[in-house]
């Protein structure tokens, strides 16, 4: 199964930023980025897949029509 990072900022639409094998992994990583959280506005780490992001979601099924291909999948802050 693959899970879908999204990543959004206010008046942008949402978009793919990366694919995991694992939903565990997902969040893990989500953890990670996350700098700070403020008023439900989010920070993350410069470089990271969610960067220019206030806001990330994810799913196991494809909410957008972005190729999955186009994006990372499974990054690690080693991959930075």
């Amino acid at each position: 199964m693959m899970y879908y990072l999204y990543g959004s900022r206010p008046g942008k639409a949402m978009r793919l930023v990366a694919t995991f094998g694992a939903e565990e992994q997902l969040l893990a990583y989500v953890h990670w980025a996350t700098v700070s959280i403020d008023d439900d506005v989010r920070t993350f780490e410069k470089g990271s897949a969610l960067a220019s992001c206030h806001k990330y979601q994810h799913s196991s099924e494809p909410l957008t029509n972005d190729d999955p291909e186009s994006v990372d999948h499974n990054p690690t802050p080693s991959m930075l």
